[in-house]
């Protein structure tokens, strides 16, 4: 039949087949765990060790309950399972479901593991927001189904904020499903030890964003050149490439803070160097490019196969992601690849010891961790072998030890300021200084749309630093028409971006010739702003400028995320939690706390609705003062935006 079992700090279940445990993690935060061996483990993850609190047990008449602050669970027994409820302030918002034998939580993998699974009554008057970034259209994840699987585009932070106040962490990195259907809310690891997730309550979103970042780690410092203009493109082919175009934009007076210099300038995958015919004196030119007030940005990708003279050594110390069928290629790029194995904390100290000596010794700083996922193909993660286990069991958590690798260098050598574009992230990516970014996208304006649902879900996974390609990375042909309106609808929303940055796979145009003939990977066409137009040009020259003069604004949101955990890039609902319908809106925000931002996301659109929540507020562009309280139409012709201040602030000045 069970038992309901009571201590000092906790409470629990035991049964046939399953144990069960529910303790305070931190004041208004409970941890669950659920397994069918015979104890816990107490492995915690990516989490920070819990928070002294205080809690209040009580037990009477086959009902157990614990308390920490606002939050209490309820264990009931329920003929031979048992039943957990979840309470806010003495109200309901979650309890536990069965759909036929309670046993059907765990089912047998292997040793001790088993395919684990908890099930939640649905409520229909519930919203969810979170879960990490994927290209798709639904910022409220309601009615969706989810696959928890990393690959290039979709990134999965097992994290939800409930309109009903509180948070639910999955802390699992196994590949595995969520489902937020009518019927039920199913959280699955396809293969785990233990069920293990946490509930984070709060009187508003910023207090359980507030208790996540607790939990989970804040964003550091974020750098005052980070927050003005990046240039990118695919690629630079060679040094002399890059600083002609650094050179031209500190000719033209254009404010620029950074130039990548993306993937390919290197000698093999897996040597982490500069190949010296195009890139011949790396140190001269990042002393050039830092006079001129510019950070080099170095692509980074963790790929490597037997030609690399670092692979042999790398093999046999078992510092390589390995298979546990078949040989060593996980992923086809101009051979076999394999992926170095960035849980595996010899294989970090290794490979920092090559970038220090080939990139930051030339006075690179900033990297760019591209293929985070892993990017593996086919995306059998159960075939991985990682230093921390099978792939099925932690494949999620490679893009954290990815981040990990390069924070924990370079503060070795004394640096403060780390920012490293990463894409792909996991629970406490942030801590590293991790800036997120989308993937490999579309040039359209379908992607264009789908990006701000991206970065307003990453803003309520505690990732603040975030971003996408302006103008998409696939396809964009810098001659057409469709293009040059996107790209400059694209620039708008970069404006409000956490972080603005050009970037894309542009068509060539007719008659472009290879600037040297003969690489391995050559480049696009341009993707400069002078390059779509003379029109765009000074529309994009004028957000550029406007950005530089929007620094400070955006500065001291970053202070407030690193502070508190408050995203700068955050969904209407953050600051205006009592007004229903702004749970609705998924296509405006809030960028810091005094700008809404409503941007144009339709090819030829020039008039849209904007939903303005109590107060006055001032529309930049015409000083035009609107009482809140109501969807109004605003119009915005092709070099306008649409953008609203809180009455009274002062960044209304920098417009």
């Amino acid at each position: 039949m069970g038992k309901i079992i009571v201590s000092d700090n906790s409470i629990g279940f035991s049964m046939r087949d399953e144990i069960l445990t529910v303790e305070a993690y931190a004041e208004n935060c409970i941890r669950v765990r659920s397994t069918r061996n015979g104890r816990f483990s107490d492995e915690r993850w990516t989490l920070n060790e819990p928070a002294e609190t205080s809690v209040i047990i009580e037990e009477k008449d086959g009902c157990a309950t614990l308390q920490t602050g606002i939050l209490k669970a309820e264990i009931t027994q329920s003929w031979n399972t048992y039943n957990l409820v979840f309470y806010k302030n003495g109200n309901e918002i979650l309890r536990t479901v069965e759909e036929g034998d309670a046993v059907r939580r765990f089912s047998h993998r292997t040793g001790d593991l088993y395919r684990a699974r908890v099930l939640f009554a649905a409520r229909e008057d519930e919203h969810f927001y979170g879960l990490g970034q994927e290209q798709q259209d639904w910022f409220d994840r309601k009615h969706g189904s989810y696959d928890l699987i990393h690959y290039n585009t979709k990134s999965v932070i097992p994290f939800l904020y409930s309109s009903l106040g509180y948070g639910f962490l999955w802390n699992n990195p196994a590949q595995g499903r969520c489902e937020l259907s009518k019927n039920h809310t199913l959280w699955q690891a396809d293969s785990a030890y233990q069920i293990d997730y946490l509930i984070l309550a709060g009187n508003s979103p910023a207090e359980v964003m507030k208790l996540y970042s607790d939990l989970t780690g804040y964003a550091p410092k974020f750098p005052e050149w980070a927050a003005g203009f990046w240039q990118s493109k695919l690629r630079y082919e060679s040094q002399e490439d890059l600083l002609e175009v650094a050179r031209e934009y500190k000719k033209r007076g254009i404010p620029l803070d950074a130039i990548v210099i993306d993937y390919f300038h290197w000698t093999e995958q897996g040597e982490w160097e500069f190949e010296p015919t195009l890139w011949n004196d790396p140190k001269s030119m990042c002393s050039e490019l830092r006079e001129m007030g510019i950070r080099p940005v170095v692509s980074i990708w963790p790929t490597i196969n037997p030609n690399s003279k670092y692979y042999a050594e790398m093999n046999e110390r078992n510092m390589l992601v390995r298979t546990e069928n078949g040989q060593y290629g996980t992923f086809e790029f101009y051979g076999q690849q394999t992926f170095i194995d960035v849980t595996n904390p010899q294989t970090r100290e290794f490979v920092w010891d090559k970038v220090k000596k080939n990139y930051y010794d030339f006075g690179i700083k900033t990297f760019w961790l591209d293929e985070a996922e892993p990017e593996v193909h086919p995306q059998q993660f159960d075939n991985l072998k990682f230093y921390l286990g099978n792939g099925e069991q932690t494949a999620l958590l490679y893009p954290y030890y990815y981040s990990k690798c390069f924070y924990d260098g370079l503060k070795a050598e004394g640096e403060d300021e780390i920012a490293l574009l990463t894409r792909a992230a996991f629970i406490g990516s942030q801590k590293f200084g991790a800036i997120v970014w989308n993937g490999d996208i579309g040039s359209n304006f379908a992607a264009l749309r789908q990006s701000v649902v991206s970065g307003l879900s990453m803003a309520m996974c505690g990732i603040p630093w975030w971003n996408s390609d302006i103008g998409g990375f696939w396809g964009g042909d810098i001659e057409s028409d469709y293009f040059r309106e996107l790209i400059v609808r694209w620039f708008q929303f970069g404006l409000f971006s956490p972080v603005m940055r050009l970037h894309g796979s542009r068509l060539k145009t007719k008659g472009q010739t290879d600037r040297h003939p003969g690489v391995k990977e050559s480049s696009g066409g341009d993707n400069e702003i002078w390059s779509f137009g003379e029109r765009n040009y000074g529309i994009i020259k004028s957000i550029i400028e406007l950005r530089e003069r929007l620094k400070p604004y955006i500065l001291n949101a970053m202070n407030e995320a690193s502070e508190n955990g408050t995203p700068v890039m955050r969904p209407m609902f953050f600051d205006f939690y009592s007004d229903s319908v702004c749970y609705e809106l998924d296509d405006q925000y809030m960028f810091g706390p005094d700008i809404l931002f409503a941007p144009i996301l339709n090819q030829g659109q020039t008039v849209r609705s904007v939903y303005l929540p109590a107060g006055e507020w001032v529309r930049t562009s015409d000083r035009s003062v609107h009482i809140g309280g109501k969807h109004i139409d605003c119009a915005a012709e092709i070099d306008e935006f649409i953008a609203f201040v809180r009455k009274g602030a002062d960044v209304l000045n920098c417009f």
